[in-house]
């Protein structure tokens, strides 16, 4: 069978995503008054950084060679971080709901959700609005909720009614060049394997 993107690299990788944050796409340039300034070069991008328990030879090569292979095609996989599967305070294995965008603020960064009752946000949940990830930063309750604020900014092409997912919102992303590391002891041939990616747009 074809592999096709994005890959589904994350579902039963042995190990766990040690950083999920916002990478600014952003320019310094110091002038000779001393003032320093910053140009931007477009809205930030979600990088993480993921690193596996100990593996066996076998299960080693088997992993090396997946992400080797998302890594040098630069096929897009979907990643998620995590730690924030599910909201904060909605632990467990029940089935969540998907929500629905109701609004979408003048600023472009506040938002209103329907069709998720029951569930309460926390600030630092994680939702999918669309093909663009998102962090909380306002903790809201209701059915539709108010407006809450989200990192980053909505992506153009947002609008209302398109689907909100809070159940392990991923975002796609590819595997930095040359970020895999996957060494091996040499008495015992067990290893780690560690790789950072990049939210693919």
């Amino acid at each position: 069978m074809a592999l096709t993107e994005p890959l589904d690299l994350l579902t039963a990788f042995p190990g766990w995503c040690t950083s999920f944050d916002l990478y600014a796409r952003q320019e310094q340039s110091r002038h000779a008054s001393g003032r320093t300034r910053t140009k931007d070069f477009g809205q930030p991008l979600w990088r993480g950084a993921w690193v596996s328990r100990a593996m066996r030879p076998n299960q080693l090569d088997h992993w090396r060679a997946r992400i080797e292979q998302a890594m040098v095609s630069q096929m897009t996989f979907q990643a998620w971080q995590s730690s924030r599967c599910r909201p904060i305070k909605h632990p467990g294995g029940t089935a969540l709901p998907t929500g629905k965008l109701h609004s979408i603020g003048a600023d472009d960064k506040t938002v209103r959700v329907s069709d998720l009752p029951g569930i309460s946000l926390s600030i630092g949940d994680m939702l999918r609005i669309g093909g663009g990830l998102y962090r909380v930063l306002e903790a809201v309750s209701g059915n539709p909720t108010g407006f809450f604020t989200v990192t980053p900014h909505l992506w153009p092409g947002t609008v209302a009614g398109q689907d909100v997912v809070i159940a392990k919102p991923w975002v796609a992303m590819t595997v930095d060049p040359g970020s895999l590391s996957a060494s091996a002891d040499p008495r015992t041939g067990r290893g780690t394997i560690s790789f950072t990616a990049t939210e693919a747009r």
